[in-house]
């Protein structure tokens, strides 16, 4: 998706804002009462939680949003490539869009008098020399990712950088479902719908404007055309199902589409607490993994490619564990003008102390058999591993770690129990995930209950990552 589409995206959701607060609250009552009404009703249960809601919107004093636009078919570890941005400030309830922008005009401009050396993968597989705030979200953890944007954006002259309050971070998943409930828009004779808007807009934005005879300047008349149409139908539509737009958010944030981090320490834990902040949830003791992909130069082919995840234990007859993590892509793809081999750096994040045994599907680079460099580091309290796959259109890659798992997961087993927490990756939309489980013991009782059951040794679970997914499995000696 390109960055207009961004552009495009952004004046809708902040338009869309006001229009919401401004038109939904009953004539005669103020604007504070409403909005810290419809808040507090709508996504705050604790009542101390909610007199943070006037901080947030500005009533006791202005506060400025960095909102970022993560394209997930562009996906990145922070939830998709960061193609625009744009400062929003509220003022007693109002908000006012300071700016949008593509991110690249941000990085282009910056000075250039600060350090800013980009993690090895960023250098060698798009030969990136200076970190920029456009690749800033590496990390899969939003707050570790937002702090990281905050520190470029303030070092690129940022508009208001030394203001921002906290960052917003959302996917154009969130408009495809938008659009779900107000239904196709018109714009020119041609139908915009959830199915086709990302790759429509897309088409007519950087190709389709010729067709029509219009000159490179004027090929953004049609997100202007289609901003009003999608606007006009919102301003009635809103109103009469505002239940499913509120219940949308609650699903968007659910789903790790809109992701939030705030410098306020209050706020980040109301946050933390209702799990909006995307953050890597807390190992306590369990098990846990967690795979990350990042587009290198793949232009936009995360939306044709099919992930299956599958996750195995085997005892290894040494009174150890060895944990086995395949990812199985498939590039449905072809060689077009927005899709192409699929290149990406991945990352398989599990508990701290974990041992890597070997890994294969490894690549130097495209089209080769030459295994690639392999990575490891520790991150958030946990450890990584890493490296380089290419898949071609048409075809199927898999990238397989295999690992003794840490000393506190074998414990826990030890101790007749297992619990397990699969985080999806931020933006991702729904891969297929399969645990396939052999502890050498009698298991006793399992959440989710298996409901096939052939071996009482074996637990097997085939479900997706539509959200995150916990597990639990107690054995008997």
């Amino acid at each position: 998706m390109s960055k207009l589409i961004f552009f495009l995206f952004a004046a809708i959701v902040g338009t869309v804002i006001c229009i919401m607060w401004y038109w939904s609250r009953p004539e005669g009552v103020s604007l504070r009462s409403t909005l810290v009404e419809k808040v507090a009703e709508n996504f705050i249960s604790d009542p101390q939680e909610s007199t943070l809601v006037p901080k947030v919107l500005g009533f006791e004093k202005p506060q400025t949003y960095l909102v970022l636009f993560l394209n997930n078919t562009e996906i990145r570890p922070g939830g998709g490539f960061i193609g625009a941005y744009s400062v929003v400030r509220f003022n007693q309830g109002i908000p006012e869009i300071l700016k949008v922008e593509g991110t690249e005009i941000l990085d282009n401009l910056a000075p250039q008098d600060f350090e800013s050396v980009p993690p090895v993968a960023l250098q060698k597989f798009l030969n990136i020399k200076r970190w920029g705030f456009r690749d800033s979200n590496w990390s899969p953890d939003f707050t570790l990712s937002s702090i990281k944007s905050l520190d470029l954006f303030k070092k690129e002259k940022g508009l208001a950088a030394d203001e921002i309050s906290g960052v917003i971070g959302i996917t154009p998943t969130l408009i495809e479902e938008i659009i779900k409930i107000t239904g196709p828009i018109t714009v020119g004779g041609q139908e915009y719908n959830a199915e086709n808007f990302t790759e429509k807009l897309e088409y007519e934005v950087e190709y389709g404007f010729a067709d029509q005879g219009l000159n490179f300047d004027e090929r953004k008349k049609v997100l202007g055309e289609l901003s009003h149409a999608l606007l006009a139908r919102l301003r009635t539509d809103l109103f009469k199902n505002m239940p499913s737009y509120l219940n949308l958010v609650q699903r968007m944030f659910t789903q790790r589409h809109i992701m939030a981090y705030s410098l306020d320490a209050e706020m980040q834990r109301v946050l933390l607490a209702r799990g909006w902040s995307g953050t890597m949830k807390p190992v306590d003791g369990g098990d846990y993994i967690l795979w990350a992909d990042a587009n290198m130069a793949a232009l936009k082919t995360d939306k044709v490619i099919n992930r299956e995840l599958t996750y195995t234990i085997t005892p290894s007859g040494t009174e150890q564990y060895v944990g086995t993590v395949k990812m199985k892509y498939v590039n449905t793809g072809s060689f077009t003008k927005f899709t192409t081999r699929y290149r990406t750096y991945a990352r398989l994040f599990v508990p701290e102390g974990s041992q890597l045994i070997s890994v294969s599907g490894s690549m130097k680079t495209d089209k080769t058999v030459e295994p690639g460099i392999v990575e490891s580091g520790v991150e958030n309290g946990r450890q990584w591993f890493g490296t380089f796959i290419s898949i071609e259109p048409g075809k199927t890659g898999e990238l397989v770690w295999r690992f003794v798992v840490s000393p506190t997961v074998t414990a826990m087993i030890k101790n007749n129990y297992y619990n397990l927490s699969v985080q999806k990756q931020l933006g991702t939309i729904s891969n297929a995930l399969t645990l396939d489980f052999n502890f050498g013991k009698n298991i006793i009782s399992a959440d989710p209950i298996v409901i096939e059951k052939t071996d009482s040794k074996k637990y097997t679970v085939h479900t997706d990552l539509t959200v995150d997914r916990n597990f639990y499995v107690q054995f008997s000696n």
